[in-house]
C-alpha cells in the first residue's frame, strides 16, 4: 500500500481552532479522519479531540492488519465518539456536552468507505474531476435538495450553519456511510472543514489538486480560502491523499520522497499522527460567547418578547 499524504490546519480569523485531523495505518489499511467542533456550544475543539482519539484507537484494535467489516466499523466507531463526548461532559461536569462534526474514510484492498456526521466533507476525485463526496447535514442542504434553494446558495444561504446532524447533541448521530469505491493510482481523496469549501467552488478544489501533488497543493488552497474569506475567515483544515496502491511509485507521483509505503510494515505495526492527548483547555482570554452563542442568545430574547406581547394581548 501506498499514499502520499499532507495535512494542514490554520486558525482562521478565529480565537481557538475547533478543527482536529489526522491519519493512522498499519501495513494492509489507512483510516483518514477529520472533524470541526461546533462554535455554538461550549468546548467544540474538546469534542472534535475526543473523537478522533476514540476512532483512532478502535482503528488500532481492530485493524489487524485491516478492518474485517469497514462499513460497521465506521457506523460503530462514530457512534462510539459521540458516546466518548457525552462521558467527557459527564467528566468534567460542563453544562452542555460540546459537540463536532466529522468525516472519516478507511481505505484497504484499493478500496475506500467513507462516513460522515454535519458538513465537513469528503471528496472523491480522478482526473480533476470529482467522483463523490459527501452531502452536508445542513438545513440549507435539506433545502436544496427539496428544491426550494439554489446549489449556489450553499455558501451563502442564511441558514447555510444550521445542521441536523453531529455527534454529542442529545440525541443519538445518523451516520451516512458510502462508498465502496475503487481507488486507481492517482486517486485523490480530500477531507475537510467547511473554512474551506464554503470559500472555494468544488470545481476549484478539484483542479488545484490535480495540477500539483497534495504536499504542494493542500497549502496553496488553504492560503486561497484563507485570502477569500478576509479577517473573519473561520478556521480552515485539510487532509489529502494520493494514492498509489501497488508497490511500485509510478509517474503519477512525481515527487517520491513525499510517498509513504507500508510494504515493509509488520503485521502488528500502527502510526498514527492522532495522538493520545487530553482535549485542549480553552485559553484565559477567550470571550464568553462567540458569534453564534451571541446570535442564539439574541434570537432567544426575541422569542421570549414576542411571546410575552401575545400574552399581554
Amino acid at each position: 500500500m501506498q499514499f502520499s499524504v499532507y495535512q494542514e490546519s490554520h486558525i482562521g480569523g478565529r480565537k481557538v481552532n475547533q478543527d482536529r485531523m489526522g491519519y493512522s495505518f498499519t501495513r494492509d489499511a489507512l483510516l483518514l479522519v477529520l472533524a470541526d467542533g461546533m462554535g455554538g456550544h461550549l468546548r467544540g475543539e474538546a469534542a472534535a479531540t475526543v473523537a478522533l482519539q476514540t476512532i483512532a484507537t478502535l482503528f488500532q484494535q481492530q485493524a489487524a492488519p485491516y478492518v474485517k467489516k469497514p462499513q460497521r466499523f465506521l457506523e460503530e466507531a462514530l457512534h462510539a465518539a459521540h458516546r466518548d463526548i457525552h462521558l467527557y461532559r459527564a467528566e468534567q461536569q460542563m453544562p452542555e456536552t460540546p459537540r463536532t462534526t466529522i468525516v472519516a474514510c478507511l481505505i484497504q484492498h484499493n478500496t475506500a468507505t467513507w462516513a460522515h456526521c454535519g458538513d465537513s466533507r469528503l471528496y472523491w476525485m480522478r482526473d480533476g474531476q470529482i467522483l463523490s463526496r459527501t452531502r452536508d447535514h445542513s438545513h440549507v442542504e435539506s433545502l436544496i435538495a427539496k428544491g426550494m434553494a439554489l446549489p449556489s446558495e450553499r455558501a451563502t444561504h442564511p441558514d447555510r450553519n444550521k445542521l441536523y446532524n453531529c455527534l454529542g447533541a442529545d440525541t443519538p448521530p445518523r451516520v451516512e456511510i458510502a462508498g465502496g469505491a475503487g481507488m486507481l493510482p492517482g486517486d485523490v481523496v480530500l477531507l475537510c472543514s467547511d473554512g474551506l469549501w464554503s470559500m472555494l467552488p468544488d470545481d476549484e478544489l478539484a483542479q488545484r489538486l490535480h495540477a500539483q501533488t497534495v504536499v504542494r497543493a493542500v497549502p496553496d488552497i488553504l492560503q486561497a480560502a484563507l485570502k477569500a474569506a478576509g479577517d473573519m475567515s473561520d478556521n480552515v483544515t485539510a487532509l489529502a491523499i494520493m494514492w498509489q496502491g501497488s508497490s511500485v511509485v509510478d509517474s503519477m507521483a512525481p515527487d517520491t520522497a513525499t510517498v509513504i509505503s507500508t510494504e515493509a510494515l509488520p503485521e502488528g505495526l500502527h502510526s498514527t499522527t492522532i495522538r493520545d492527548t487530553p482535549p485542549p483547555a480553552p485559553p484565559d482570554n477567550i470571550d464568553a460567547f462567540d458569534d453564534d452563542e451571541i446570535e442564539k442568545a439574541i434570537a432567544e430574547i426575541r422569542g421570549a418578547i414576542e411571546k410575552s406581547s401575545h400574552i399581554l394581548k
